[in-house]
């Protein structure tokens, strides 16, 4: 089954799809983890969002792998590629949750699925066995079906409609994580490396802001700002500004 080149390179994409998963939902909306949050040394606020950058960096690369292999896969005529699609990239989805609880966190120990819990092995178990054995298990049982169940065109539709589903599932949470909590009046910002409290300062007095929180080396600050007056921080050493409209929006939910 693994020769059909549908098979190969959905399961390519299907352990990217498993990584954006777990980074938006763990990393940025439930803010459980961070790439790196067991790794000694790496605690601050900036390297541990930077290494989340490089994360979802590498998922790219490996997502674009995978369309573009499904792209040359497609120009083949006569494949019946609804079922190896759709199995491959369940099999793909369950392998990175399988390969992320092994290696990150009880080799590497570099996170866990909710280190802040009491007993963070069971997280760990839980989560693999949901996203990883359950996906793994019906993708691969998926793949190796035989005849049934409708012709090649039935199977295109409901990988089709599947493919749409997780697409737009992954753009809502991207834009949830892009929200600030509802009734958040605070923001959080962080500076440039090198700021120190002169420039913190100078950034509240310009945007009229009060300090509520800061790291030991003011690169990390939570303010109380005016709204109108956020997107001016970006003029006074900030490289990410929560509850703005930008990118950086995800930080209103972060646990300093």
């Amino acid at each position: 089954m693994w020769k059909s080149p549908w098979a190969r390179w959905g399961a390519t994409l299907g352990f990217a799809l498993g990584g954006f998963f777990d980074g938006i939902l763990l990393h940025q909306i439930l803010q459980w983890h961070h790439l790196l949050s067991l790794v000694p040394g790496i605690d601050d606020l900036r390297l541990q969002v930077l290494w989340d950058g490089y994360f979802h960096l590498l998922m790219y690369v490996i997502a674009l792998a995978g369309l573009v292999g499904l792209w040359r896969a497609q120009r083949r005529r006569g494949v019946d590629w609804g079922r190896p699609l759709a199995g491959a990239m369940l099999v793909g989805f369950g392998v990175w949750h399988t390969v992320d609880a092994l290696l990150s966190h009880w080799l590497l120990g570099i996170h866990r699925i909710r280190i802040d819990s009491p007993n963070p092995l069971a997280w760990d178990v839980l989560w693999l066995a949901v996203f990883g054995i359950v996906p793994l298990v019906l993708g691969w049982r998926w793949l190796r079906r035989q005849g049934g169940g409708g012709g090649g065109m039935q199977n295109v539709t409901k990988a089709t409609a599947a493919l749409a589903l997780l697409a737009a599932g992954t753009a809502g949470a991207g834009a949830w994580a892009l929200m600030p909590p509802p009734g958040q009046d605070l923001t959080t910002v962080v500076f440039h490396p090198g700021a120190g409290p002169r420039e913190v300062f100078a950034a509240l007095d310009a945007v009229d802001g009060r300090l509520v929180w800061s790291d030991r080396a003011m690169g990390v600050v939570v303010m109380a700002v005016p709204e109108s007056r956020r997107w001016d921080l970006y003029r006074h050493g900030a490289l990410l500004v929560s509850g703005s409209g930008a990118p950086a929006g995800c930080f209103n939910w972060s646990r300093i």
